[in-house]
């Protein structure tokens, strides 16, 4: 007489078990991956409008602006010559409960509003830039020469 291998149900619930265990472990870690995904690519696309508007400053030879509206932060030039349209350059799209906030220590002024200037020689004001989303926050201090930021604050949830 020849016995048949094969699994128990015992075993194949006993399996499963440890398997779904195993899964729920894993999750909260993949929330993490991903909320610090999503809290890197906030950084570097601010990081991109902010090289963007320091390369066309300089290439242009004329002020480029960094501008807060009310869903987004968009680059666009100082001013326009009377024939040049008058739209944004490039804009970095925030979601739904996110913030950026800009500071501009060297202000005259309280309440400045929220624009970010960048000359025609490249350098820029100083300005620390935080953010705050579902994926975590950060916070940067921009150098007014080089207009690299050092990041000072990095919090994924």
């Amino acid at each position: 007489m020849r016995r048949s291998r094969a699994f128990t149900l015992l075993e194949v619930i006993i399996s499963v078990s440890i398997l779904m265990i195993l899964l729920l472990l894993a999750i909260p870690s993949l929330n993490g991956v991903v909320s610090d995904k999503r809290l890197r690519r906030s950084y570097d696309g601010f990081n991109s409008l902010v090289l963007q508007a320091q390369e066309r400053a300089v290439t242009e030879h004329r002020p480029y602006l960094i501008v807060w509206q009310k869903e987004a932060v968009a680059l666009r030039p100082e001013g326009f010559a009377k024939d040049e349209e008058e739209k944004n350059t490039a804009e970095l799209q925030l979601n739904e409960g996110e913030v950026l906030v800009i500071s501009l220590p060297a202000a005259l002024v309280k309440k400045p509003p929220g624009k970010w200037i960048f000359w025609p020689s490249g350098i820029c004001e100083p300005a620390i830039i935080e953010f705050k989303g579902r994926s975590g926050t950060w916070t940067a201090h921009y150098s007014p020469l080089t207009g690299r930021p050092e990041l000072t604050n990095y919090a994924a949830k």
